[in-house]
């Protein structure tokens, strides 16, 4: 895979959200950004994800995800795993996918 390959991408932000590197995850999103959450709110703006992200990672200081299965298909990615919040809630399955 290389770096321009979006499954390649995707994973690299999941590891970026799992190192709560707000920084870096902003490298890899454009301006128009959008996020979806599990409750289907979103948030769109390249400005107004970061800042949720850090936010998110104040709140939830442990969150990790972990995922089982990564599979794409042209610019689509779909992770099937779990999160990891904390020692009391520490398997939360999940299944996430990325537009790349």
């Amino acid at each position: 895979m290389n770096e321009k390959d979006p499954k390649s991408i995707a994973l690299q932000f999941g590891e970026y959200i799992n190192y709560h590197d707000a920084a870096s995850l902003a490298a890899l999103m454009s301006d128009n950004h959008s996020f979806i959450d599990r409750d289907n709110n979103i948030i769109n703006s390249k400005e107004n994800v970061i800042n949720a992200w850090i936010n998110f990672f104040k709140m939830f200081p442990d969150y990790k995800n972990i995922f089982s299965i990564v599979k794409s298909t042209n610019d689509l990615v779909i992770f099937a795993g779990y999160a990891y919040w904390s020692e009391e809630n520490k398997y939360d399955p999940a299944i996430w996918t990325a537009k790349v």
